[in-house]
């Protein structure tokens, strides 16, 4: 990865492959008309757009760095996003797969549930409403949405979607441990994604922090689009002292999270592109250790 003094970056972004609204290629061409110097596509639970994205960077020499967000079983929602090479991102592939049957099987229960509270619609109904492989809750909100029974996709997941929500449920999932030794094993860099989410004190968070640490954690989504100034300044005093790489990200959606643009969030985000340097490090550690063992 070249080394850029001024520009920014977005490590963390969706596309149709999961839950956002723009294809990999169309992401890639956003985020270059952002200005931005480059992205991680970060698909839940799925790396079937890494290719097209990839490509398009190769096109625009625009750099796209392969990654995976993964959902992790633990009391609140956690996810771990996956950083790769463009050599060895697809040796995630096999352990994916079981976690979209895992997808699959959630989203027929929220729509079996929305149901039984008097909204009329169908799996098919998502199906025809998503462009991607993996079908998300996002789809599920869009669907709601064009059938006229909400006013907006944010509505669908704060009335119905979210956790803790009427029509919510929780998919099989590895525990922290699982998902971080699986992204090492595939060759990758594993990070923590938006630690804000967890609602935990600092105290709190440290000693998480320490057990994820145990397990191979490298690193923590210090800025993020959902951070007030004073959370990220916790964020990154924490991963100093567990030694933790940093990374950031907006968690870009495009439509389906309209109030979040790529590469500033809600306009305070910045990340800068000094923060691949640590990134890149500790993926060829990854790799170097992999030949070894």
């Amino acid at each position: 990865m070249e080394n850029i003094e001024h520009g920014y970056i977005d490590l963390h972004t969706h596309s149709t492959a999961s839950d956002g609204s723009m294809s990999p290629t169309e992401l890639v061409r956003h985020a270059i008309k952002a200005g931005l110097k480059g992205i991680a596509l970060t698909d839940h639970d799925t790396i079937d757009g890494v290719r097209d994205a990839l490509n398009e960077g190769v096109k625009n020499k625009f750099l796209v760095i392969p990654g995976v967000e993964i959902s992790l079983d633990y009391k609140k929602e956690l996810h771990m996003l996956g950083y790769f090479n463009k050599e060895n991102y697809s040796e995630i592939g096999n352990m994916l797969h079981s976690l979209k049957e895992s997808r699959e099987q959630r989203n027929q229960k929220t729509v079996n549930k929305l149901n039984e509270l008097g909204f009329k619609l169908t799996m098919e109904d998502v199906k025809e409403r998503s462009k991607g492989s993996v079908i998300g809750r996002p789809h599920i909100a869009r669907t709601m949405k064009e059938k006229g029974y909400i006013a907006s996709a944010d509505e669908a997941f704060s009335e119905y979607l979210a956790f803790g929500k009427v029509a919510f449920f929780k998919k099989e999932k590895l525990t922290p441990e699982q998902g971080i030794k699986e992204i090492l094993k595939a060759g990758g860099t594993p990070v923590l994604a938006h630690p804000i989410f967890l609602q935990l004190s600092e105290q709190n968070m440290d000693n998480f922090l320490g057990e994820l640490c145990a397990y191979g954690l490298k690193g923590i989504e210090a800025y993020y689009a959902e951070n007030t100034s004073a959370y990220t300044k916790s964020m990154l005093k924490l991963a100093n002292k567990h030694r933790l790489i940093i990374t950031g990200g907006s968690d870009f959606h495009g439509t389906f999270k309209s109030k979040i643009k790529i590469g500033v969030g809600y306009g305070n985000l910045k990340v800068p592109y000094k923060v691949l340097e640590d990134l890149e490090y500790s993926l060829q550690q990854t790799q170097s250790q992999q030949t070894q063992s």
